[in-house]
């Protein structure tokens, strides 16, 4: 079961660059876009292009550097605010994310991706009322978006709202029935809130579509505990 942590990070890192390219095949980017840059460095494209290698390689600090680079000379820069904030976030530097999310989404306040990102910040920082507020407009802004629900029903488990992440879970379903993670979340919270009846209905019921028994084990376990 994914954690609105992992749903966010797919999410953000979804955002950066395409997907397909092995270890290797990173870091030979790297050192071409290193030699590009000795004869082009003033270059923002390329600084961005490597701020982005710098994150598929996990490589967070050098991310900061080259988009500090970048935003040195356009401070409104969308990619770089967006790249370092996510950068900021992994090195646990949540105050300075937060700083570069909300100068982004002055600028561009619909983007899915960078409210997704303010809205773990807060988390982080235990700014539970802002992080709510986040997830809040991050439903009202992207209704038909599965991973909004999703998102916003993990961090009501955490806060122990169980009926409104119940609810929260049940809309990412009907956006992605065939989203299992999105499905046992809904089944531990049922579990929490004490309705074993209905969470083993709907266990039985991933079963009948489709979801291998074993892997559902332990959620069947709890059900007759």
């Amino acid at each position: 079961m994914k954690s609105s942590a992992f749903i966010i990070g797919v999410c953000l890192l979804g955002s950066l660059s395409a997907y397909g390219q092995s270890l290797q095949q990173w870091r030979d980017s790297l050192s071409v876009l290193n030699r590009q840059i000795e004869t082009s460095p003033y270059s923002s494209d390329l600084h961005l292009r490597k701020a982005a290698v710098n994150l598929e390689l996990g490589q967070w600090d050098y991310a900061v550097s080259e988009c500090g680079l970048v935003l040195d000379k356009e401070p409104r820069n969308l990619a770089a605010l967006f790249y370092r904030a996510f950068a900021n976030n992994n090195l646990r530097r949540y105050d300075l994310a937060c700083n570069d999310y909300e100068t982004f989404l002055g600028i561009a306040p619909y983007n899915m991706e960078a409210r997704l990102g303010l809205a773990y910040s807060y988390r982080k920082l235990g700014r539970k009322a802002a992080a709510m507020d986040e997830m809040n407009r991050l439903v009202e802004q992207f209704p038909d978006s599965a991973a909004a629900y999703a998102a916003r029903a993990d961090f009501e488990k955490e806060q122990k709202v169980y009926g409104a992440a119940l609810y929260d879970w049940e809309q990412a379903i009907r956006l992605a029935p065939a989203n299992v993670d999105f499905r046992i979340s809904r089944v531990d919270v049922l579990l929490l809130m004490g309705k074993k009846k209905e969470a083993r209905v709907a266990l039985d019921e991933m079963v009948g579509s489709g979801v291998p028994k074993g892997i559902l084990r332990k959620w069947y376990d709890k059900c007759s505990k």
